[in-house]
């Protein structure tokens, strides 16, 4: 596998570790805030583990979307997009980074270990797809699916993503999206792929009703993919 270092990125995004030990009863307690506010409590000896006390959105309303062909079909908006990916397939874990730029005509996607080492530069346009590796080896196939699938030993879903990552469905396909009650969307299952966002950006619509989100979990079969957007920019 051409991405082999196992460093997966924690469910919890810390920017500050602050511990002090506190004596009561004989307990000896732990205190570490994280990002967005979530406070991890731990407890030792008498409990073994870690509790994180947040607040996820109730699913008010799960809507069905049908295809949309030909010109009425939606596309993507173009962005540039920054941010770290983890996969899990199986018994095998790697992680690193990615810039991507998508435009209505093409998408690149450059990946990268977590030392910052290329590891294949991923193209796709009207004639298909192209992977370069580090090894400069070229490998070509009809979509970004399937070739990654092959050579990476993972599928990266691009075709929808670019929907995805922007809190919309892809409208070629039919879907299913999870609501709150503000008609912001939780998740999405298409394709045999289930999408889960997450982070306090998850909130965050655009007047192109974009939702930017912080975190992405995408899931299928036996592949986790999970996706945290350090910045990116809507074009």
């Amino acid at each position: 596998m051409l991405w082999g270092i196992d460093k997966s990125i924690p469910d919890n995004l810390c920017i500050k570790w602050e511990d002090f030990l506190l004596l009561a009863a004989g307990l000896s307690i732990y205190r570490r805030y994280v990002k967005h506010g979530k406070l991890l409590i731990c407890i030792f000896p008498l409990i073994a583990g870690c509790v994180t006390v947040t607040s996820q959105p109730a699913v008010v309303k799960t809507v069905t979307t049908e295809p949309v062909t030909g010109t009425r079909a939606m596309k993507a908006a173009d962005f540039n997009l920054l941010g770290r990916i983890s996969v899990s397939n199986g018994n095998e874990r790697s992680s690193g980074s990615l810039r991507w730029q998508h435009t209505k005509e093409n998408d690149e996607i450059l990946l990268f270990t977590s030392l910052g080492q290329a590891v294949a530069e991923i193209t796709q346009d009207h004639s298909g797809a192209r992977l370069i590796t580090a090894k400069l080896e070229a490998f070509y196939a009809a979509d970004v699916e399937s070739l990654t699938a092959e050579i990476l030993g993972w599928r990266l879903p691009l075709n929808g993503l670019q929907y995805w990552v922007q809190g919309l469905h892809s409208p070629v396909t039919v879907s299913e999206k999870d609501l709150d009650s503000e008609n912001r969307v939780l998740a999405i299952r298409q394709d045999g792929w289930q999408i889960r966002y997450s982070g306090n950006s998850s909130s965050v619509q655009t007047e192109n009703n974009v939702q930017r989100s912080k975190v992405l979990k995408l899931n299928y079969k036996d592949l986790k993919i999970k996706l945290v957007v350090d910045s990116w920019e809507i074009e």
